[in-house]
């Protein structure tokens, strides 16, 4: 057994078996990481949903109250004045059509896209590249907008967009390690009562099946579902 396998089982060994409530389990993540980097937190929620209906689709978004302690690149695609409303609301990189030419020739300096609606029929053909990176700009997550500034301002405020994967489940980062446990309780707060918000009403049965909080590298903590959902209460 190497190094990293001990480490990972002697913090294996620290997790009960039995779930947690929400304000127990990440303290615990953080007391049993062991890399010595600065981890990022994530939550996996597994949803009684069948993706592959489209009235069954979970997605949206939720703007975390304490961020992700992250710097996110923002690309903006706009014309005009929206071009400098966008730079001054602090987007790292603004441009028109030249973006676009940009990305098809292989550059992606960037972890966020937003565009103005009169430049989709453009950013449309980036649908290939951007698309299976999850950074298509849509107008249901706010990233196709006139409001430039606004939807630049809350992705640099710890925006977090979540979409239901293949499989039922739904991954989404709620800060970093070194986050006091109250920040990252309360942003695991603010992400379960937007996903239980946006549950389908095609969805039948029990909608929030398990909760389960980990670190980058550390074992997963299981959350007793039926509290996590009650936050939403």
């Amino acid at each position: 057994m190497n190094r990293r396998n001990k480490k990972f089982a002697a913090a294996l060994e620290q997790i009960p078996e039995k779930p947690l409530q929400l304000q127990e389990a990440i303290p615990l993540v953080q007391k049993v990481r062991y890399a010595k980097f600065d981890e990022t937190i994530e939550i996996a929620m597994r949803l009684g949903v069948n993706p592959k209906h489209a009235d069954q689709m979970v997605r949206g978004t939720v703007v975390l109250p304490h961020g992700l302690g992250r710097n996110t690149r923002v690309l903006v695609i706009a014309t005009g004045e929206k071009q400098k409303e966008a730079q001054d609301a602090g987007a790292d990189v603004v441009g028109g059509e030249d973006m676009v030419e940009k990305i098809q020739g292989g550059w992606m300096d960037f972890e966020a896209v937003v565009a103005t609606p009169d430049m989709m029929r453009a950013v449309g053909k980036l649908g290939k590249v951007l698309g299976p990176r999850g950074l298509m700009p849509n107008p249901k997550i706010g990233t196709v907008t006139f409001e430039v500034a606004k939807a630049v301002k809350e992705i640099k405020a710890g925006k977090v967009e979540f979409r239901v994967d293949k499989s039922g489940i739904i991954h989404a980062p709620i800060g970093k390690s070194s986050f006091a446990s109250e920040q990252l309780i309360e942003n695991a707060e603010a992400l379960v009562t937007s996903v239980v918000k946006a549950k389908p009403t095609a969805a039948k049965g029990k909608y929030l099946k398990s909760v389960t909080v980990s670190s980058t590298m550390g074992p997963g903590v299981k959350v007793d579902e039926v509290s996590a959902e009650a936050v939403h209460a």
